[in-house]
């Protein structure tokens, strides 16, 4: 049974999102790509763009399928083919002041482990109003119990004096790399306010948010 901590609820006023960082959208053309493609894309985007892995607020958005379902788990096996709808975007999550720089990309055919991806035309999106978050895939301890995992996240939201009513754990997954594996679970936290909300989608948590790790989107189910 997953564990949870709760918190009194905050009562909100009307709030603008900042954009102070925004999601930068890319239409492509990407039929195939492997399911577990966190390396390989990120090579290729750093590859791309050289400054991405040192700016301190950019993050990659890993790829998800028809088969991703709300995102909490991949579809299958990390080693097999995740198969691409026409409307798949790429997602980079930027200072604004990258914006620009990151546009860059359009008209470029990166190669993610022979799977070819042409990058389209972009868009910029502001961060959600959304009270409740999740992370995908949030680095984790391999040796932590969810319990351990749970309160490392939690003492992590403290320190970014963040407010919030709940925070649960997933299922844990791992993810290739040339060196060690990288062990992740997921991480939903909710009954955040609206301007805490902002921040935890600018700061992210954890390492290697420009490899694909540690950003958070709305979570849509809850």
């Amino acid at each position: 049974m997953n564990a949870t901590f709760w918190q009194e609820d905050v009562d909100e006023e009307q709030y603008v999102v900042p954009d102070n960082v925004v999601d930068l959208i890319f239409k492509i053309k990407c039929p195939t790509l492997p399911v577990d493609h966190a390396w390989s894309l990120s090579v290729a985007i750093h590859q791309a763009l050289p400054w991405f892995p040192d700016e301190q607020q950019a993050g990659l958005h890993l790829v998800y399928g028809a088969d991703s379902g709300n995102g909490w788990e991949r579809p299958s096996d990390g080693g097999e083919t995740l198969y691409l709808s026409r409307r798949t975007p790429l997602i980079l999550r930027l200072p604004k002041e990258r914006v620009e720089d990151a546009a860059a990309l359009t008209g470029e055919t990166l190669d993610i482990e022979g799977n070819k991806m042409e990058i389209g035309a972009s868009h910029t999106r502001f961060l959600a109003m959304s009270t409740t978050l999740y992370c995908r895939y949030l680095v984790a301890e391999p040796t932590h119990s969810e319990d351990e995992f749970l309160q490392s996240a939690v003492d992590t939201l403290h320190e970014l004096n963040l407010r919030f009513k709940k925070v649960l754990c997933g299922k844990g997954t791992t993810f290739a790399t040339p060196q060690d594996p990288i062990s992740t679970r997921s991480l939903m936290v909710a009954g955040l306010s609206l301007d805490d909300a902002i921040t935890l989608q600018e700061q992210g948590m954890g390492p290697l948010r420009e490899r694909g790790f540690g950003l958070f989107v709305p979570h849509k189910t809850v």
